[in-house]
């Protein structure tokens, strides 16, 4: 049974091909005019409600994928964020072992950039983050000449000045990073990151 409703309000019909002012007969939520515009708009609504339990259920499987990841695969991620962070903020630089710019680069090895490391990971893994240990250096370099580390230290020092060398070069409190830590370092270093690009766009 039909109640009508008292003063109620128009309203615009939300088929936007009808679109017409209308006073709701069945409910004050009514938001079309008619069946037929109800029918109309229904496939709309379903492909919204598809979309909105789409991206619902990859927000969980993204959750779901967080909960797996092991140490290592956010030691990982981090590190990523961290070279990345360092290829942005040296681009205009040469390579930290040999001076090659990125032309010359492309003639040598053909590949792209790495973000080296001065101390290794292996050797000094609490440096593993540390800005001031990771250069941009080309693969011929990092990967082929293990790094290059007599030349590297060269320019290093030219670079950021004997004292700082000689800091990395000392000993290092060993560092355990919780999972927490990890991840703050991968945000801290992607929108550092961003930042960058920001500046450059």
């Amino acid at each position: 049974m039909r109640v009508a409703l008292k003063e109620v309000k128009a309203k615009k019909c939300k088929n936007p091909v009808c679109g017409v002012s209308f006073k709701p007969s069945f409910s004050t939520a009514q938001k079309v005019c008619s069946w037929t515009c109800g029918l109309a708009i229904k496939e709309v609504n379903q492909e919204k409600a598809r979309k909105s339990l789409a991206q619902v259920e990859r927000k969980e499987i993204k959750v779901r994928k967080e909960k797996l990841k092991s140490r290592a695969d956010h030691l990982r991620e981090a590190q990523a964020a961290v070279n990345e962070f360092v290829r942005m903020r040296d681009a205009h630089l040469p390579c930290i072992s040999c001076d090659s710019r990125p032309s010359d680069h492309d003639l040598i090895t053909g590949s792209r950039w790495d973000a080296g490391h001065y101390r290794s990971v292996g050797a000094c893994p609490e440096l593993r983050f540390e800005p001031l240990n990771i250069h941009r250096q080309c693969v011929k370099c990092n990967r082929n000449l293990s790094g290059n580390a007599v030349e590297y230290r060269i320019r290093l020092v030219v670079r950021i000045g004997a004292e700082k060398v000689a800091w990395i070069e000392g000993p290092h409190e060993a560092r355990k990073y919780t999972v927490e830590e990890i991840k703050a370092i991968k945000a801290e270093y992607r929108a550092k990151t961003r930042e960058l690009k920001g500046r450059a766009a």
